[in-house]
């Protein structure tokens, strides 16, 4: 048994959360108190983490569960050009989680809060029979330097950062060979451990080129369909410049494509936008080791087409991840 003191006692040791700054009442009290800096934007996101939905008590290590709960909001900052600040928690555990298992998770959290440089603000604490995390993400951008989705333009090139569907193989494997699948290394670590594409969203919000930006949490299909609908365009993608996953040849005969990884899987976070053909020509084949590919381009017809290495298209549908797809 335990209770909420000592949960709470317990983020307050593994957490970070100094006050200081910016930040003049942390952790601790009925609300966090902020002082912005002037000249500045503030850019807010808050994301659900779930057990059964997102993740799994038999699969995934506790040390992961809280990495990437983090990881995946501060993604949604990556896709604006935000810079991290601050972080809210929401928990809401059932028993079996409030040992061992916490210590691990806030391990992970710990190291994710590290890594991309936030502060815990507050948060709250409550039972409940199923695994909960949920979190809000505070960052700040230049005045009006937040890269929008809806910013793209007929003749624009799509652009995308890393290597996409390592991280559906790494999950794909997972399933069915659990801790039998070290030898994949790369794909596990893409799925448990992803990196948000932070400083990469900054460079090109500060740059002002990226003309919109959207991570691709859902897969590739279904975050270009979101760009291109918000931005009132369409768009052809180039399907052999499509940067994706090699998958092993001894992996298991689980009927895994590589194209088809690149297209629907998600969780890769990596960041796709689109530049100016002007631009396009100074674009860095990559950023601190990440490689930038140009993978299409944004069309005024509205329809999403692939265009194989033949020259033939077809429409590509938005078949990433959806929570409410049956």
């Amino acid at each position: 048994m335990t209770s909420e003191r000592v949960l709470i006692n317990r983020v307050f040791r593994k957490l970070p959360s100094r006050q200081g700054g910016n930040l003049r009442v942390g952790i601790g009290d009925d609300a966090a108190v902020v002082r912005p800096k002037p000249g500045l934007e503030w850019v807010v996101t808050t994301d659900a983490f779930l057990e059964n939905i997102h993740f799994l008590l038999r699969v995934h290590p506790p040390q992961a569960v809280g990495y990437k709960a983090l990881a995946r909001a501060s993604s949604d900052l990556a896709a604006m050009g935000a810079r991290p600040l601050y972080f809210l928690l929401n928990l809401a555990l059932p028993a079996r989680c409030t040992g061992k298992w916490f210590d691990g998770f806030l391990d992970g959290m710990a190291r994710a809060a590290r890594t991309f440089g936030l502060v815990l603000a507050g948060g709250d604490t409550t039972s409940s029979p199923l695994a909960a995390i949920n979190l809000t993400v505070i960052g700040e951008a230049g005045r009006g330097q937040a890269v929008l989705r809806s910013g793209a333009r007929p003749g624009n090139l799509l652009c995308v950062s890393g290597r996409l569907g390592e991280a559906e193989l790494g999950l794909q494997l997972l399933l069915r060979r659990g801790s039998k699948t070290r030898k994949w290394k790369k794909p596990l670590q893409k799925h448990l451990y992803p990196q948000p594409r932070l400083e990469l969203g900054e460079w090109l919000a500060r740059s002002g080129r990226a003309t919109a930006m959207i991570d691709t949490s859902d897969g590739l299909s279904t975050d270009l369909s979101h760009l291109c609908e918000a931005s009132g365009v369409g768009a052809k993608l180039w399907a052999p410049k499509i940067p994706r996953v090699v998958v092993p040849d001894d992996a298991p005969k689980i009927g895994l494509d590589s194209l088809r990884l690149a297209l629907d899987g998600g969780d890769d976070y990596e960041l796709l936008f689109t530049v100016s053909k002007r631009f396009a020509r100074h674009l860095p084949r990559a950023l601190r080791r990440v490689p930038l590919t140009v993978i299409g381009e944004i069309t005024r017809d509205k329809r999403i087409l692939l265009v194989d290495d033949a020259g033939r298209m077809k429409k590509l549908p938005a078949q990433g991840w959806d929570p409410f797809r049956k």
